[in-house]
């Protein structure tokens, strides 16, 4: 377990006494629980609305069609003058294999 001194002001110190006694739990244990709170609404899965999605769906597709299509010597150009970077921490050998693996057909079909 951990220890972390925080500078209150007056007014929030009180209001969380407050809000702890009326939970009848200590100050600690309620500003644990606010702060877990907290934390975990930061990783909830927002449902968004159909109609928003459709939206969305559309302003993609608006933007697909303005972007055009690239000739073959295009991508081929851009894909050798791109900058190698390391793949991220948390992508998987198997995905980032798969990735290439892409890259590399849809080179050869072009």
């Amino acid at each position: 377990m951990s220890r972390l001194t925080l500078r209150l002001p007056d007014t929030l110190h009180r209001q969380l006494e407050s809000l702890a006694h009326h939970e009848a739990v200590s100050l600690n244990q309620y500003i644990v629980f606010a702060l877990t709170r907290q934390a975990t609404v930061a990783y909830t899965v927002q449902v968004v609305p159909e109609e928003e999605t459709r939206r969305q769906q559309v302003i993609y597709t608006a933007l697909l069609q303005s972007l055009g299509q690239a000739s073959s010597r295009e991508v081929e150009h851009t894909l050798v003058e791109r900058e190698t970077v390391e793949p991220e921490k948390e992508l998987s050998h198997v995905v980032e294999r798969s990735v290439r693996n892409r890259i590399a057909r849809q080179r050869t079909s072009v």
